[in-house]
């Protein structure tokens, strides 16, 4: 009795120690018959086209990618929370479904409610959606010290890689303590999985290290996947990841996916002209055409890339693709570049990202078509997401993905993340951080509605909002997790009669008087709001609390700030400006592109430091109707005039918060050399004409820390999309209208100093490409 009871135990720990290895770890036995077994195919590659594998007949229809990018984040958590529900996503697959979208691209492993949620979705459904799922490298892999073949590096994507086929599968519990979704994954959604993207937008330092560490290792022949003669190192690692993807599903499963690799302009197979290179950093090259797929492969292969229309655009400093024009007639380096693409390649070519931001603030701007990444209404977004897409199926593509579903707000962005409290973006809409707002999917303030829409109508304001009264005119003031709000009401208030409201948050400096416009305060004041008519309104910032001055002068000017610094009490305020990725004077690099100047001497191409960049005035207020209900709705509106009053809406980065969760704003630059934050509870807000003193009136501030309110709303951009693919609209109709981005192409041209026009330069090669032509574009 004693040694069946032992004998029990044993078999008891050994059936839980293989269920916890098949669960938690992928642990299978390849039993002789699986290789017998016909192999599963959802979708296929044929040449340059794709197609999806129709039941029971196994017959096939083409595949063309209408996708949607979809993110993890969600208000008041970041992506890593995997915070989003299961009713969510299935009210979000609908509403994907309803655009006429076929396609979501997920980019690393979620939380179990998705892949719940997803079968849930499908199953049953005649016409369901289709899922790309990608496997992540994680940014701490990338940027440190190691090669792309350090085990820590190599094993862990290729470990990474299974536990998403057993997840898709339905064959994976994922413990906790990973940086990625966790859980029980029980439902197999493998039905509706037509491949996988391996990888992310690589580091170029990570690309040119392995490539110089590991010369050795530029070859690799597995059963599925081999390289050729002309692959690197890091193509050879690539090729190792996807030959393990094909071998382990189709070992364990009898099952295959598409496979593609990550890729964008930053490593695309293009050599440039050495000048060009320095400029953009653009010292690395990945070309997926380098690795082949054996004769045991079903599924097949494409390339994806992610091309945005605006930077980093090396076509417009090349004459002899600068003025190629796309099939409409309009000069379009965007589309040329993805042309170039397209023809470089053999296999089908995916843009697997793209799209425009529709935040206020912008960090690129598109020379020739403005397609900014950023400061584009969410209309103009509309427009700029379907043009894109007619000049990526006018280039040949085999599909795209649109960047993306939902706007993010945990997201940074280079021009504003030294602005902000980056441990606590969750917790408030950043309307000047463009990265936030990719999505097609709005997240307001607000359980219902927003406290306030500036739309010209006052019925969201009443006595309780009122801080103050001066000069016959009435203040008040409210305030959510993306603006303050403002209404200044009174018998003289028209669009006729300029109005200053002087604010005041720190007490570190700040000025009692304005010289232009000239006025005084009652109390040292650090923000004027200049109310001048439609057209000439803007925000104001007294010069020694400028936040580009202390963080970005040397890149506009070559300036030290900290040498000369303005007085605490400076008189002067200035216009309010964010630096963009656009050089004031293009002349230098263009001289070294014509071979007139060494790229890599010193005060040449190379030498950033050098380049001096543009700005354009963030501060400048639009005029309109900011209410998402009305026909007349622009999402950029900053002020509107009603009868006798006028209703101004401020974002809070503008006013230099840091965090308004906490009410944390920027502390004296000068002696803390950068940005430091001070948490306040008041701040002072005034209204006058400037005739006579103004002051002003304290309003209390109360952060709301995490616990953050919003509701969903389909942007405008969602709908002109929907036109076209559910709809089946001309694409051209949509965006090819005297409305579009008028401001965008106009005032930011206006603000932003114009650059020179391209000087001659040689043409970019590809590598062994086969009758390449050559270039680059992506996103930052």
């Amino acid at each position: 009795m004693k040694r069946y009871i032992i004998a029990c135990c044993c078999l008891l720990a050994l059936g839980i120690g293989l269920a916890y290895a098949y669960l938690f770890h992928g642990f299978y036995l390849p039993w002789p018959q699986n290789a017998n077994r016909p192999i599963e195919v959802v979708a296929h590659q044929e040449g340059k086209n794709l197609y999806l594998m129709e039941d029971p007949a196994q017959s096939s229809s083409p595949y063309e990618i209408r996708g949607v990018d979809m993110g993890s984040g969600i208000p008041g958590h970041f992506a890593t929370d995997y915070a989003i529900d299961k009713e969510t996503y299935l009210r979000w697959f609908s509403q994907i479904k309803a655009m006429g979208a076929n396609t979501i691209r997920v980019y690393t492993l979620l939380g179990s409610d998705f892949y719940e949620a997803f079968y849930e979705f499908n199953e049953g459904n005649d016409d369901p959606l289709y899922l790309l799922h990608g496997v992540w490298v994680d940014d701490y892999i990338q940027n440190s010290h190691r090669d792309a073949f350090d085990d820590d590096y190599l094993e862990k994507f290729k470990a990474d890689a299974r536990t998403v086929v057993d997840v898709i599968h339905g064959q994976r519990f994922v413990e906790l303590g990973r940086v990625s979704g966790t859980g029980f994954y029980t439902k197999d959604i493998s039905p509706w999985v037509t491949g996988y993207l391996l990888g992310v937008e690589w580091e170029a330092a990570t690309v040119a290290y392995t490539d110089m560490m590991q010369e050795d290792r530029a070859s690799f022949k597995g059963d599925y996947l081999a390289t050729t003669a002309d692959a690197t190192p890091f193509e050879a690692m690539l090729a190792q990841v996807g030959n393990e993807v094909l071998r382990y599903e189709t070992d364990r499963y009898a099952a295959q996916r598409l496979v593609a690799f990550s890729n964008w302009p930053t490593t695309d197979p293009f050599d440039y002209p050495e000048a060009l290179q320095a400029f953009f950093t653009k010292y690395a090259s990945i070309d997926v055409e380098h690795i082949q797929a054996t004769n045991k492969v079903l599924s097949g292969m494409f390339a994806s890339y992610h091309i945005y229309p605006y930077y980093p655009d090396y076509l417009r400093h090349l004459p002899e693709y600068y003025e190629q024009r796309d099939p409409q007639g309009n000069v379009n380096t965007y589309y040329t570049y993805l042309k170039l693409i397209e023809e470089h390649h053999s296999l089908p070519v995916v843009i697997a990202e793209f799209g425009v931001p529709s935040g206020r603030g912008m960090a690129q701007w598109d020379a020739n078509t403005h397609r900014n990444q950023g400061f584009m209404d969410e209309a103009a977004q509309g427009r700029a997401i379907v043009r894109s897409w007619q000049n990526i199926k006018d280039a040949g593509c085999a599909g795209a993905i649109i960047f993306s579903w939902q706007d993010e707000w945990f997201k940074r962005t280079w021009n504003t993340m030294a602005n902000v409290d980056l441990l606590k973006t969750p917790y408030w809409s950043d309307y000047q951080t463009n990265e936030q707002y990719f999505g097609l999917l709005s997240f307001d303030p607000g359980e219902e509605r927003c406290v306030s829409y500036v739309d010209g109508d006052r019925e969201e304001w009443d006595a309780a909002d009122v801080v103050g009264k001066a000069e016959g005119r009435e203040l008040s003031v409210q305030y959510d997790e993306k603006f303050i709000y403002l209404m200044v009401s009174g018998p003289d208030v028209n669009e006729r009669e300029r109005l200053l409201l002087p604010i005041d948050t720190t007490q570190l400096s700040g000025s009692a008087r304005c010289e232009e416009p000239s006025t005084q305060f009652a109390r040292q004041a650090d923000f004027l709001i200049d109310i001048n008519g439609r057209d000439d309104s803007r925000v104001l910032v007294q010069e020694r609390y400028e936040v580009l001055r202390a963080t970005s002068l040397n890149a506009i000017t070559g300036e030290d700030p900290y040498v000369e610094v303005p007085a605490k009490d400076s008189p002067k305020f200035v216009p309010i400006e964010l630096l963009l990725q656009t050089l004031r004077d293009y002349g230098q690099l263009e001289a070294a592109i014509g071979g007139t100047q060494d790229a890599s001497a010193n005060g040449g191409a190379a030498a950033d430091q050098n380049f001096r960049y543009q700005t354009y005035e963030t501060g400048k207020l639009t005029y309109g109707d900011a209410n998402p209900s009305h026909g007349e709705y622009n999402s950029l509106a900053d002020f509107c005039y009603g009868d006798g009053f006028v209703e101004i809406k401020i974002p809070w980065q503008l006013l230099n918060f840091s965090n308004p969760a906490e009410m944390q704003i920027h502390a004296d630059y000068y002696e803390h050399y950068g940005v430091e934050n001070q948490t306040i509870d008041t701040m002072g807000i005034g209204v006058g004409t400037g005739k006579e003193t103004i002051a002003l009136f304290d309003v209390p501030l109360r952060g709301w820390g995490p616990q953050v309110t919003y509701h969903e709303r389909l942007k405008p951009s969602y709908y002109l999309v929907q036109q076209m693919w559910a709809q089946g609209k001309d694409p051209q109709g949509l965006w090819d209208t005297d409305e579009e981005s008028e401001r965008t192409a106009a005032e930011v041209e206006a603000a932003a100093e114009p650059a020179a026009e391209p000087a001659a330069a040689a043409a970019p090669s590809a590598g062994a490409a086969p009758d390449a032509d050559p270039v680059e574009a992506e996103r930052e």
